[in-house]
C-alpha cells in the first residue's frame, strides 16, 4: 500500500484512478454515485465537500463548519435528468485506495499560539533575548518554548531533561512555558499538536538565519499535516558571532569555551539568574557530556568557528556521504542524504518530507534518549514494515528517498 506522501506526489489522474473517480474531460471528477467530489488544479486533485453543487452557488457554511479545520459533509440533493440515460457501469473502487488522509478535523476554539523550537544546547544569554521576543510577540501570553530532543556529544551534549532543568533555572520568568515532552521531536510535531489542541493560527519565532527555513517548511505542509488559517514566522533578530555581549553569544561559543577549558569565557554567556556554583556545575556537566579528549576538532563541535575545516572534510567526502542519515539541528527532522551540493544537503525523511540543510546545520551523530532502539518485540518478523524501516535506516542506498534522486541529480 502506498504511503500518504506517495499519494500526494501522484498526479491528478493517478490519484483519481486510485480512488475510483471518473473524469468528465474538463477537470471534474465524480465518484461511483455520480457526485462531484474534486477537480484538477495545478496537476493535483482539489477535493470539495458533497455540498458542492455543480453549476450553482455553494450553500453557506454553518457556524459549526466555520470552526472546523476541515468542512463537514452534507449529502447533495440530486437533480432529475431531463432525459433518461443508460446507467454507466459502476467502476470498482481500487482495493488499496486509502481513506482520504490529512489533519483530523478539530473544532477551532483557540486563537494564535506563539512557538519557538530550538536546540538550546547549552542555553545562553543570547537565548534569553529570543525567549523575551517570543513572549512579547504572543497574544495574551499564549506561547510555548520547545527544546529539541536530540543529543550527541559534539553539537548537542546535554540530554533533554538536563537541558530543560537548566533552562527553567536560567529563565525563571519563562519557566512555566518551557515544554518537556518526548513527543516533540520536530517542529512538525509541535505544529500538529497545536492543531489538535484547537488553535486557529500559529506564530513561529526563530533566529534571523532560520526564518526562511521555518517559513518554507511550515507553510508547505499546512493543510497536509496540520491546518491553520495563518502560519506566521517572525525573526528574533540576527546574531553577530564577533560581537561582544548578548548580540554575539551563542551555544556554539559556549561549547567552544567548554572544549578549550575557558571557564571565564563560559561565565559571560550565562545569565545572572545562575550563581557561580550553578554555572560551574553546568560547565562541568557540559565538558563531561562532550567527552573532551586529545585531538578533538573544532569544526565538529562548533563549525561556525572553523568553517574552512568543515568545508574541506565535506569536499573530501569524509562526512555526509549520500545515503547517510542526518538530523537537521534547526527543525529536528531526520532524513537520508540523497544529494550533496556545494555546501548543502538535500535530504528526505522516511515519511517523504524533503528538506535542504546547510552542512553546518546537520549532524550525523544522532542519539535520542527518548527513542526505543531496534524493532518492537511484536514486530521483529522479517517482512514486516517495521523491520524493513529499521533496516533501511542502517543501509545506505535503500529505497527510502529514491523517488527524489533523479529529480535533484546533478546535470
Amino acid at each position: 500500500m502506498k504511503s500518504f506522501f506517495q499519494f500526494l506526489f501522484e498526479n491528478a489522474s493517478q490519484q483519481a484512478a486510485r480512488l475510483g473517480l471518473k473524469g468528465d474531460g474538463h477537470g471534474g471528477w465524480y465518484d461511483n454515485k455520480g457526485e462531484f467530489v474534486a477537480k484538477t488544479e495545478k496537476g493535483s486533485l482539489k477535493f470539495y465537500n458533497k455540498r458542492q453543487r455543480v453549476g450553482q452557488q455553494d450553500p453557506p457554511s454553518t457556524d459549526k463548519e466555520k470552526k472546523l479545520s476541515q468542512t463537514t459533509y452534507e449529502k447533495q440533493p440530486t437533480q432529475e435528468p431531463t432525459q433518461q440515460k443508460a446507467a454507466a457501469p459502476e467502476q470498482p473502487a481500487a482495493q488499496d485506495a486509502p481513506a482520504q488522509e490529512g489533519p483530523p478535523p478539530v473544532e477551532k476554539t483557540k486563537g494564535t499560539l506563539t512557538v519557538t523550537f530550538g536546540r538550546f544546547n547549552p542555553p545562553t544569554t543570547g537565548h534569553e533575548k529570543l525567549l523575551d521576543k517570543v513572549a512579547a510577540s504572543s497574544d495574551e501570553g499564549d506561547y510555548i518554548i520547545v527544546p529539541s530532543r536530540s543529543q550527541n556529544k559534539k553539537k548537542n551534549p546535554l540530554d533533554p531533561d538536563t537541558k530543560v532543568s537548566v533552562m527553567r533555572q536560567m529563565y525563571p520568568s519563562h519557566s512555566e512555558k518551557i515544554v518537556n515532552d518526548p513527543a516533540n521531536r520536530t517542529i512538525f510535531d509541535v505544529l500538529k499538536k497545536a492543531h489538535n489542541d484547537g488553535y486557529t493560527n500559529v506564530r513561529i519565532v526563530g533566529g534571523g538565519d532560520r526564518v526562511q527555513e521555518f517559513e518554507r517548511l511550515s507553510n508547505d505542509y499546512n493543510g497536509k499535516l496540520y491546518a491553520f488559517d495563518n502560519v506566521e514566522v517572525l525573526s528574533a533578530g540576527d546574531r553577530d558571532p564577533d560581537a561582544e555581549g548578548t548580540e554575539g553569544m551563542s551555544a556554539s561559543k559556549q561549547r567552544k569555551a567548554a572544549a578549550e577549558g575557558d571557564f571565564a569565557a563560559f561565565r559571560k554567556g550565562i545569565p545572572s539568574t545562575m550563581n557561580s556554583k550553578q554555572t560551574k556545575d553546568l560547565y562541568n556537566t557540559l565538558r563531561a557530556a562532550m567527552e573532551i579528549k586529545e585531538g578533538w576538532n573544532m569544526w565538529e563541535i562548533a563549525p561556525k568557528f572553523d568553517w574552512k575545516s568543515l568545508r574541506e572534510n565535506f569536499i573530501k567526502k569524509k562526512v555526509y556521504a549520500v545515503g547517510s542519515i542526518v538530523e537537521n539541528l534547526n527543525t529536528g527532522l531526520v532524513g537520508k542524504i540523497i544529494r550533496r551540493g556545494t555546501n548543502y544537503l538535500i535530504c528526505v525523511t522516511e515519511d517523504n518530507i524533503m528538506f535542504k540543510s546547510w552542512i553546518k546545520d546537520v549532524s550525523e551523530d544522532i542519539t535520542n534518549n527518548d527513542a526505543p532502539s531496534g524493532v518492537p518485540a511484536d514486530q521483529r518478523l522479517v517482512g514486516t514494515d517495521a523491520h524493513r524501516k529499521y533496516v533501511e535506516k542502517m543501509v545506505p542506498g535503500s529505497e527510502w528517498g529514491k523517488q527524489f534522486i533523479n529529480k535533484y541529480r546533478k546535470k
